[in-house]
């Protein structure tokens, strides 16, 4: 043990000598069956097969972050990745309004990792160059699923994108729209229709509540292709889900799935799929500061461009020193998303069972700036080339818990939504 921190051979050994029956016991566990067990415990020895550990810490979640060699982890395997591209900067657009802030101003959060920061047992939290910072999925948090493919789902409870036509308008859904919204989803979102190359936001940072028979409340992008049983996305933002990460603190959590969500897609570096390529961010890990009611709010830039057959993901800037990775589009097996989006979209998205969690702030969105949660300068890539800001079309299937307003401002707030509600019985 490294600093009160197993080191990953004795992590592995721990895995390796695991038993079902030690954990079928234990509160919270909800795998199903041996046969679940023995399947998470070969995918936590086959992630880590042929990796070396330079170093190791843990954030202030509990989740230890293993410190890889960037061509060691398991979406590369010893092949070299990608060179990422500065993105193409947005057209200027004159508006007349003005922004919302006055003199108080958003900060940017432009990193989860600070020089010389030390976790609690004086590890250093961060990784040398050359390195990425990996979170260590551990049976604790697997065994809170069923089985392998409920740990790999958006939601153990099942899910979807948002529909683009609110539920309750009597509208004809689109076709990636099932002909009935799961009972345990919620969105209040906003989305264009429109061949893209990715798109980009500040997001609004807060720390919602998740109370008993809730599963989560996030505020992400959407970048969708397809429909049905085809539909593929590239997804990100922040969110607080404690079934999956132990804690009710915020987290920077990216998805996909190429698959309509059904055997495909993972959070995070949970499956191999998304390349990181920088140190500054550990995804999956946690993130603040976060804002306070009618004070101090914090937000993170973040966007998705797809270059050269690879979704890059952009954090805090959007050169290409802020590209912290890719999807490489092989993941979408000549789908829809190998080549482009044909939806944008922005907004929170909560779970629940009997009772659904607050969203953003946890108010409606006309109380605005300081006090709902928002998504501000968002413009997207056309597959044309260059970058437009959007147009977007709101959607508020449950307005007694959640709501969404989109305004116009100058720059640099310009295409902007807010966004959120208290939830409850929806």
């Amino acid at each position: 043990m490294a600093n009160n921190i197993l080191t990953i051979r004795e992590f592995l050994k721990t895995v390796e000598a695991a038993k079902h029956v030690q954990f079928a016991s234990l509160q919270g566990v909800k795998v199903a069956h041996e046969a679940a067990f023995t399947a998470m415990k070969d995918h936590i020895t086959k992630l880590y097969q042929g990796v070396e550990v330079k170093h190791s810490f843990e954030d202030e979640n509990g989740s230890i972050f293993d410190c890889i060699p960037v061509n060691q982890q398991p979406a590369l395997k010893g092949s070299s990745p990608a060179k990422a591209p500065s993105m193409p900067p947005v057209e200027k657009k004159a508006v007349a309004a003005a922004t919302p802030t006055g003199e108080r101003k958003p900060v940017q959060i432009t990193s989860q990792v600070t020089a010389g920061q030390k976790d609690k047992y004086g590890n250093v939290m961060s990784c040398p160059e050359g390195c990425i910072p990996m979170r260590r999925i551990t049976l604790e948090e697997m065994t809170r699923f069923a089985t392998i493919q409920h740990f790999f789902l958006k939601s153990p409870l099942g899910e979807m994108s948002p529909p683009t036509a609110d539920p309750s308008s009597g509208g004809t859904a689109p076709q990636q729209f099932a002909p009935q919204v799961p009972a345990t989803h919620r969105w209040a979102h906003a989305y264009q229709n429109v061949n893209n190359l990715g798109g980009h936001s500040y997001l609004n940072l807060w720390d919602p509540p998740i109370g008993a028979n809730q599963i989560f409340s996030l505020s992400q992008h959407w970048y969708v292709g397809g429909g049905g049983a085809n539909l593929q996305t590239a997804e990100v933002g922040w969110q607080v889900y404690p079934g999956k990460y132990g804690s009710t603190k915020p987290v920077f959590f990216i998805y996909w799935t190429a698959d309509g969500y059904q055997k495909t897609g993972c959070y995070n570096l949970d499956c191999p799929a998304f390349v990181q390529t920088s140190h500054a961010w550990t995804i999956g890990g946690t993130i603040s500061p976060w804002s306070v009611y009618g004070g101090a709010q914090y937000e993170i830039q973040v966007a998705f461009y797809l270059y050269q057959g690879n979704w890059w993901l952009y954090v805090g800037g959007t050169d290409a020193a802020h590209a912290i990775g890719y999807y490489p589009t092989s993941i979408y097996k000549g789908g829809a998303l190998a080549s482009h989006a044909t939806e944008i979209d922005y907004g929170g998205e909560v779970v629940g069972t009997t009772t659904f969690p607050p969203m953003g702030s946890g108010h409606f969105a006309k109380e605005g700036w300081t006090k709902a949660c928002y998504q501000r300068d968002i413009y997207y890539f056309p597959t044309t080339g260059g970058a437009v800001y959007a147009n977007l079309n709101p959607s508020q299937g449950w307005p007694n818990c959640y709501t969404v307003q989109k305004v116009n401002y100058a720059a640099p707030w310009n295409d902007t939504i807010y966004f959120g509600g208290p939830g409850g019985n929806c």
